[in-house]
């Protein structure tokens, strides 16, 4: 009985031809969103129960759900490049990568703009710049590797752009006003989430409060 043919997990699965240094570099920045999932929103979780973040990348997750659905409706195949790639068995417009970075990149800017969290920051297009600069190497490197067409990564920046814009508003003027009811919730109190968009610096804030906190406690030891 033959084996069955394998199938790679294409998370991390990225190829580059050998020997090709711009490609190994672009097949770095391809798993950027990975990067930020796995490593920036579960670690920000753990550690901080932000609310905000917390809806931010749930915003993330219905957006990747709606890119499937387009896929599988669409069906529209990649582009001829991925069949050295072991990637044809997937659908290509619009792409997930660059639909996710420009989700990403506008939430942020709109974070900013707002001064949610950032309000102190005067120079906020600094902020913005790096993850902007990321969107679009991210949706260059799915073209340049082969992945995508130039068609399907851009509409899926399109589509991330548009997404973000939509789920901010209603994270900002629908969501927000169940903030302090989720955090005196049975559950919020138990994952101790909370909001600290009201905050105006939050980074100093807690420095503060931390230093406060240490001095007290050491004011009790002696």
């Amino acid at each position: 009985m033959p084996n069955p043919p394998l199938k790679a997990v294409t998370l991390t699965h990225v190829r580059y031809q050998n020997g090709d240094q711009l490609g190994h570099f672009l097949a770095w920045v391809s798993l950027v969103p990975v990067f930020i999932s796995l490593g920036g929103f579960f670690t920000h979780f753990i550690f901080r129960r932000e609310l905000h973040c917390m809806f931010f990348a749930l915003g993330l997750i219905i957006s990747q759900f709606i890119n499937d659905v387009i896929k599988t409706s669409v069906q529209q195949a990649r582009p001829e490049t991925c069949a050295l790639l072991e990637m044809c068995d997937s659908h290509g417009w619009p792409s997930s990568h660059s639909q996710f970075m420009f989700f990403f990149s506008v939430y942020i800017t709109l974070l900013t703009v707002e001064g949610i969290g950032l309000s102190q920051i005067k120079n906020k297009w600094t902020v913005n710049f790096f993850p902007w600069s990321l969107a679009v190497l991210t949706m260059f490197s799915r073209v340049y590797l082969g992945y995508h067409t130039v068609a399907q990564v851009f509409a899926g920046a399109a589509l991330g752009v548009f997404l973000g814009a939509c789920w901010f508003w209603v994270v900002n003027n629908v969501i927000y006003e169940y903030f302090p009811v989720i955090e005196e919730s049975m559950l919020g109190r138990m994952l101790f989430v909370k909001d600290t968009s009201h905050i105006k610096n939050v980074l100093k804030f807690e420095y503060d409060n931390a230093r406060a906190a240490r001095k007290n406690m050491a004011g009790k030891a002696n």
